[in-house]
């Protein structure tokens, strides 16, 4: 049968400890003993226990001391106090102190359970809390991921499976902006650890010692700052997952600890001497060919092999076809609950056909940031080319024997948007003076009017 927890019990009196002990085994928790102000101190740090059961008067002092130390070095630590003496400042002292609760002696056993199991519940309403505060936007899942290209299909397919396994390393591999965290997020929510934590660190945002911290942990004096105990992630994260984005940026030398971590399930606090079990589910993610970078000598081939037990490649937008469009529309819709204007119903058509051949680099992340400039700047109800960044328009350069002709990019560029960014630039350069405009381009006015139209232009001037 499991243990229902550890359970400090501090009292001078070894009869109430030994009646208190013989209960407390009977209920399944486990004990430990301590006479003293001193013995406590020490058992609580060897022993770390869930519940403490403090007597206020000892030989060497007050428990009230202890009481501090415990909810300093660990405030989820559910402390009890015993008294003979049910004092009044002692009492408000002890609960202004972090104390869940009083019993007084002789201690009544139904009481002292009914006390323990209302602490349990309280502890675990705690750790609830802190769950959900530390998980940011929970409620992630694979149906919230846009997308029904067959890579896409493919991809989201393999990751629901691996969320379903008990697998204890995933690696996703996919460029910049493809939305490699909302995988990591929906795989933990889709999975058994769902109730437990979902912590994330970014490898490449802090310095190799200070990840290390934040993973392991530390023991108080472990380093000059250090001046109580911290605990890491991974043990923060019990039962749950821990997503380790950007992996390729972490030094080799902390690489090598995290491997041994996954290879022996277990790992020590920083200045730690004690082993602490993983009970954590690993994914890694990066935006580089890990492969290649082991085989460059810039990531450890076999903790690449051990993150990879499975890989889910995540692809790039450019890749993703119609997927575009209904990112597009979902970005347009997630706009418009903050414009105040008239609100946006979707592309231009010349802005689908640049949306479906521009190689979106920055991928989704670039596509959210394009819909949200032209939900600023936009005055009508459609994105228009007319308020796109210049480098999804195409730059071309005139051709040195000034004949007038454009160069055509080394990756082409769609026509319409070329025809578009024209009749912009002759419009504003003429600040709206539809016969200059016309002149500049070499076309009617009737002509330059229809095309304004197609940009989204007001041309009834």
């Amino acid at each position: 049968m499991s243990s229902s927890g550890k359970v400090l019990i501090v009292d001078d009196d070894r009869f109430v400890r030994m009646a208190l002990c013989e209960a407390l085994k009977s209920w399944q928790y486990e004990t430990v003993e301590a006479d003293s102000v001193a013995s406590a101190m020490k058992a609580f740090a060897d022993a770390e226990p869930v519940i403490v059961l403090l007597d206020i008067d000892l030989p060497d002092g007050s428990g009230l001391d202890v009481l501090k130390e415990i909810k300093t070095t660990s405030p989820e630590t559910i402390a009890v106090m015993i008294t003979g003496n049910v004092d009044v400042a002692n009492t408000v002292a002890a609960l202004r102190g972090g104390a869940h609760d009083f019993i007084g002696k002789p201690v009544r056993i139904e009481e002292l359970r009914v006390t323990l199991r209302n602490a349990a519940e309280t502890r675990e309403l705690r750790r609830e809390v802190n769950r959900v505060r530390t998980a940011s936007k929970r409620g992630f899942s694979f149906e919230e991921i846009i997308g029904e290209s067959d890579s896409m299909k493919k991809a989201i397919d393999l990751a629901r499976r691996v969320a379903a396994s008990d697998v204890g390393s995933i690696l996703l591999n996919g460029e910049t902006g493809t939305g490699k965290d909302l995988f990591a997020r929906a795989i933990h929510y889709a999975s058994e650890r769902s109730n437990a934590p979902y912590l994330a660190i970014n490898c490449a945002a802090l310095p190799a010692n200070l990840i290390e911290s934040e993973l392991f942990g530390y023991e108080k004096g472990a380093f000059t700052d250090a001046k109580q105990k911290k605990e890491g992630l991974f043990e923060q994260a019990n039962g749950g997952t821990i997503f380790l984005d950007e992996i390729g940026e972490m030094e080799l030398a902390l690489q090598a600890k995290l491997l041994r971590v996954l290879e022996e399930g277990t790992f020590r606090r920083v200045g730690g001497l004690k082993d602490i079990s993983l009970n954590a589910r690993i994914i890694a993610a990066s935006n580089r060919n890990l492969k290649q970078e082991s085989e460059a000598g810039n990531f450890r081939l076999d903790l690449y092999f051990r993150l990879s037990v499975i890989q889910v490649d995540i692809p790039p937008l450019r890749d993703r076809g119609k997927d575009v469009l209904l990112l597009a529309k979902y970005y347009i819709d997630r706009a418009n609950l903050k414009r105040r204007g008239k609100l946006l119903i979707g592309l231009a058509p010349e802005v689908e056909k640049i949306f479906t051949n521009y190689k979106w680099s920055g991928n989704v992340r670039e596509l959210r940031n394009v819909i949200e400039r032209a939900s600023i700047l936009e005055d009508g109800d459609t994105v228009t080319a007319a308020h796109l960044p210049a480098d999804m328009l195409g730059t071309f350069s005139a051709h040195s024997s000034g004949s007038g002709m454009f160069t055509l990019p080394m990756d082409g560029v769609p026509l319409e948007s070329v025809e578009f960014e024209l009749v912009r630039q002759a419009f504003e350069r003429t600040n709206g003076n539809l016969t200059r405009a016309a002149k500049l381009l070499d076309i009617s006015r009737d002509q330059l009017r229809y095309k304004l139209r197609k940009a989204g232009y007001d041309a009834e001037a």
